[in-house]
This record gives C-alpha cells, structure tokens and sequence, in this order.
C-alpha cells in the first residue's frame, strides 16, 4: 500500500552549497539534483522544506553564498511501504540501539525516504537529532547504534574510527569442509561494476574479516563472523570469495536483476548479532544481541 502523501517532515538531509555560477540556492539545488524539477523545488520552498543550516525556511529567491550550510527534507510520492517492523532494545540520552528487520534501508536512498530505519525512530522516539554511527545494508538484518545527542556523537563516533567497538555478524551460507577455522580473511576491495557492488583485486589488503563456524548442518553451516575493517559488502564479498557466497544473496557471487520486487521468503541469511564497547563517556562495558535469528 503506497504512502497517500509526503507531507510529514524526515530527518533533513544537510548540504554546503559548492563551488558554481548561481545566483539563488534554488538555482543550485536545481543544477545539482536534475532529476528534480524546478517545479518541484519550487513547491519544497513554498512548503519550508528547504531550510538554512539554523532551520529556517528560505524562501526561492535566497541567494547563493558558496559554503552555506542548508537543509532539505527528500520526498517520495507513492514510496512503498515495507511490512517489515524495527524493535528499540534501548534508549537513553545519548545512544539508541535498534534491531532491523531485513529488506529496511536504515537511511534514505533511492526509492525510500518515510520507509527507512533512520525516518521512522525520529518519528517514533520524536528526536530530529538521531544520526546513525554506523550502517548495514537494506538487505541485512541486526542491530544498528545511533547517537541521540549531538553534544555527544563524536565521542561515540571515535569508536567506528578506532576500531574498538566489536560488531559480531552470523550468516547462513554453504559448507566449507576443506578449509580451516577459525581463519582471517584478507583482500583489497575496491568499487566494482555496476558502481553499487564491491570487489576483490590486486594490491595491499585493506579489509578483513574473522571467520568461525557455529554450527555444521550438512550443505548448509552457519558461520560467525567479525568486521576488524568496515568495507562496503564486505562481508558478503568475503563469503563469496572463499566460495560459499552467503544465502539468498543477490549480489554476490553474481548479481540478480537489481529492479526485482524484495521477495520476503528468501532475505539475505546475515545478522548483524551482537555490538560491544566501553561507553567513552563513563568507561562502562556495554553489549547488545539482537533478538532475531536466520
């Protein structure tokens, strides 16, 4: 069932107007999203969905001033509704932890703005200021880690560029019988074609994934798995390498028709499991285990 309107207002998007010729932001935005009318952009001001960095509403004719700060709030008309629920396994004043359903960008891409991860724990929890410190793809299911209070988000934010927050993954994908585990693999990813896949070439390795095996069920094994590095697909292009691409995966090994409907009895088998830290703010351990399983 289709969304009846994109009235309601999203988490905005945030921009600095670059480098150009233009004499109005509206001339900016219209140059610099294409597929986007000036009638469009037009409505979205006339509307206060294109904001200054403070949230005020500009109007069309605000000129344009290179390196100012604006927000503006994507829409979708007829965006599809995604039958899929979240659960919130904790909230305090600085960090939401969420438990993703499969199939549920956590934020807005494409086809998708209301029905993201992101959109829908703002209107839920009613706090505009909640940013995720970190991403899975649409396709996977498992726990996400959001900052709640911007005063706040850098400390959380050092532990993804420190490394020292453990993400433990679990994957259903074919038995590997002649290799030894657990193992590290290791390789170089780099954009692959189309743009949206990943993967491995020559070079020095600049990702890697610890590999264990929970349970041995004839074809079939479920795995353990730990990002130490946080490539795109990384894990799934992991699996694959090693020749046991993770179920129902429609990427990897090879791609499937990308403009396929989501088919709801075949979800990509991989959980993002498991989240621990020491909280940077009181040195407290904290771990976190989604709820779901393959």
């Amino acid at each position: 069932m289709p969304n009846p309107s994109p009235g309601t207002m999203q988490a905005p998007s945030h921009l600095q107007l670059p480098p150009g010729p233009w004499l109005t932001v509206l001339d900016c935005l219209c140059d610099r999203f294409p597929a986007i009318s000036r009638d469009v952009w037009l409505d979205r001001f006339a509307r206060g969905r294109v904001q200054d960095a403070q949230g005020a509403p500009l109007a069309a004719s605000a000129p344009y001033r290179l390196g100012a700060g604006i927000r503006y709030f994507r829409e979708v008309i007829d965006e599809p509704v995604i039958p899929f629920q979240e659960t919130v396994l904790h909230v305090d004043a600085h960090l939401v932890v969420a438990d993703k359903p499969h199939f549920l960008p956590v934020t807005p891409a494409g086809g998708f703005v209301r029905e993201t991860l992101l959109a829908r724990l703002v209107r839920r929890l009613d706090n505009p200021d909640l940013v995720p410190l970190h991403r899975i793809d649409r396709d996977t299911a498992g726990l996400v880690l959001f900052s709640a209070n911007p005063a706040t988000r850098g400390a959380y934010q050092s532990m993804f560029r420190e490394r020292s927050i453990r993400k433990g993954y679990e994957a259903i994908a074919p038995a590997l019988p002649d290799l030894v585990f657990p193992r590290v693999h290791e390789s170089r990813l780099e954009t692959g074609v189309p743009f949206f896949r990943m993967r491995e070439v020559e070079g020095v390795a600049n990702s890697a994934t610890r590999m264990d095996v929970l349970e041995r069920a004839g074809a079939w094994w479920r795995y353990a798995l730990e990002p130490v590095t946080g490539r795109k697909h990384q894990l799934r292009v992991h699996m694959a390498a090693l020749g046991a691409p993770i179920a129902n995966d429609r990427l990897y090994p090879q791609l499937e028709d990308p403009s396929g409907a989501d088919d709801a009895s075949r979800p990509l088998k991989l959980l993002a499991r498991s989240l621990s830290f020491a909280d940077p703010l009181t040195g407290q351990s904290r771990s976190f285990e989604s709820a779901r399983s393959l």
